[in-house]
């Protein structure tokens, strides 16, 4: 009678254990799912950002050069022309940003950065641990009773 009965528990308590195992391995692919989607979503926050902040400084670097250009001319110093340069140089970038290739160029280095040069990605002391964050945190606690 025993047996059957302690068989019966074991059955239940392995089941228990899969049904467990099953639940969490869900809860850990929604919660990639949930991240990955939040960081799709910034990144395009980020991309429709620059392409709005773009707008705007085309603007500004179209009236900055017809503006400087008859400076120029007025004057008669091509001196006058120099902010164009390094306006010039932002608007690229943007542009680059916005409808370029700098995010598959970033993104290429990035993996680079990965595969080769794992050692730039290595954090002051280490990884942090669980027995460290315990430490920090009962030493900040009001309210930690050691046991």
């Amino acid at each position: 009678m025993g047996f059957i009965f302690s068989k019966s528990v074991n059955d239940s308590l392995k089941a228990q254990q899969e049904f467990m195992l099953m639940n969490s391995r869900l809860q850990l692919e929604r919660q990639l799912l949930m991240q990955n989607q939040m960081r799709e979503r910034q990144t395009a926050m980020q991309i429709a950002w620059t392409r709005e902040f773009l707008k705007y400084f085309g603007t500004f670097f179209g009236l900055a050069a017809v503006g400087l250009t008859a400076g120029a001319i007025r004057k008669k110093s091509p001196g006058v022309l120099l902010p164009i340069v390094p306006l010039s140089f932002i608007f690229a970038y943007q542009y680059d940003m916005g409808y370029g290739t700098l995010l598959q160029r970033m993104k290429g280095e990035a993996e680079n950065i990965l595969d080769t040069q794992r050692t730039l990605l290595e954090l002051p002391k280490g990884p942090l641990t669980y027995e460290e964050l315990e430490k920090i945190r009962r030493s900040q606690s009001k309210f930690f009773i050691e046991k």
